[in-house]
């Protein structure tokens, strides 16, 4: 499968696309409800990013899943596979065009501080930040296609968020 969409230069617009869809998404959880955090390369100034909105919905439970996976089809949103025990997955096109995803995952999920600590990371370290564009930049060229592609970036990842506290799966 191609890339999504294709990466592009900042564009300041994107917190508030977040804010927005942060606000139309928070009712169909309910009580579970936590927080919803805005990750992924979309959630750091400066950095050139595939204009696809991320959001870490976390919750305290997943309870009624049928119930929210029709709040998030009433949105728009396509529910893809876990990409983890416990982490949901849903995602978002336009004309064939991904803007949106959405991952969701409990309280203490490994997957939630990961994805914050890598974003804070991005967003207080200019070379780290650098290097990780370089390197999406040169994989977006090389790659065959999305799988690839997040397959190639895991190590960049990986080296820069370092050991992870345990937490739940």
């Amino acid at each position: 499968m191609a890339l999504t969409s294709k990466i592009t230069a900042y564009d300041a617009a994107w917190p508030a696309m977040f804010v927005a869809e942060r606000e139309r998404l928070a009712a169909g959880f309910g009580a579970d409800l936590i927080a919803i955090h805005h990750v992924g390369s979309t959630a750091v100034p400066g950095l050139a990013a595939k204009p696809e909105i991320d959001l870490l919905v976390e919750v305290s439970d997943h309870r009624d899943t049928p119930r929210v996976d029709a709040f998030m089809r009433s949105c728009g949103y396509v529910r893809g596979k876990d990409l983890s025990p416990g982490h949901h997955f849903y995602r978002k096109d336009r004309d064939g065009v991904r803007t949106h995803k959405v991952h969701v995952c409990p309280s203490g999920h490994e997957q939630i501080a990961r994805m914050l600590r890598f974003r804070d990371l991005l967003r207080r370290d200019a070379d780290l930040r650098r290097r990780y564009q370089n390197l999406k930049f040169a994989l977006e060229t090389e790659s065959a296609g999305i799988g690839e592609y997040l397959a190639q970036k895991a190590p960049f990842i990986d080296s820069a968020i370092g050991p992870t506290p345990t937490a739940r799966k």
